[in-house]
């Protein structure tokens, strides 16, 4: 097989993928948790001044209270964000989610953002 391939069929297998993941992930729920309230992250200083942005993916989960119970990084652009992200969606409070009318937890993945001032 030649390199242009193996590239498609790498290709084809991750949107399989990905598409059998959306559909499950789709079905944990009809209505997905809504924030109600959130905490801004606190922007480390060093970042800051050094003008650097930056994004952390945390992975959390949403009882059926809407609490946020479990946290864990998924994904980070910088070290320097990853407590100060992760003690920010903490403190989130969210709608929770809906499944044939009732609340159910649920486990999602959410981007925090942090923007440098131009």
């Amino acid at each position: 097989m030649n390199k242009k391939s193996l590239l498609n069929l790498a290709l084809i297998t991750v949107a399989l993928f990905a598409t059998s993941t959306a559909v499950r992930a789709e079905s944990a729920f009809d209505e997905a948790p809504t924030p109600v309230r959130t905490a801004a992250p606190v922007y480390p200083q060093s970042m800051r001044d050094g003008g650097v942005s930056g994004m952390v993916s945390i992975s959390l989960t949403v009882d059926e209270n809407g609490n946020v119970t479990r946290t864990a990084i998924a994904k980070s652009s910088h070290p320097e964000f990853e407590q100060p992200a992760l003690t920010a969606v903490a403190q989130w409070k969210f709608k929770p989610a809906m499944k044939a009318g009732q609340a159910v937890a649920v486990a999602i993945v959410l981007p925090v953002r942090f923007t440098a001032a131009q």
